[in-house]
């Protein structure tokens, strides 16, 4: 499903990325969290990789909800799967029904 919005978005001429850099961008997001915008953060990474790559990189990484892009445009990291468990565990954090 992802994947298919994914093709949609890119022409034919773009390539999808490997593996190592959608993770060398995660890893980036990660440690700068909320500090620049599209463009700053592809400009800011180690490895250079072209413009049409990263933004297939960032449609999927918002697309699988990992990143989110506040109202200035800055990315930030929002995926903590230990934080979830541990908020799961907590019963006072649930819906109740009435």
């Amino acid at each position: 499903m992802i994947r298919n919005k994914l093709v949609k978005r890119t022409n034919s001429s773009v390539r999808f990325p490997r593996l190592d850099t959608v993770l060398m961008v995660e890893e980036f997001i990660k440690k700068h969290d909320g500090e620049f915008r599209k463009k700053q953060l592809w400009e800011a990474l180690p490895k250079r990789m072209m413009y049409q790559t990263f933004s297939v990189v960032i449609d999927y990484l918002i697309l699988s909800r990992k990143i989110s892009v506040d109202a200035e445009g800055k990315i930030g990291w929002m995926f903590y799967p230990d934080d979830v468990e541990k908020r799961l565990k907590k019963t006072h954090l649930f819906w109740r029904k009435k």
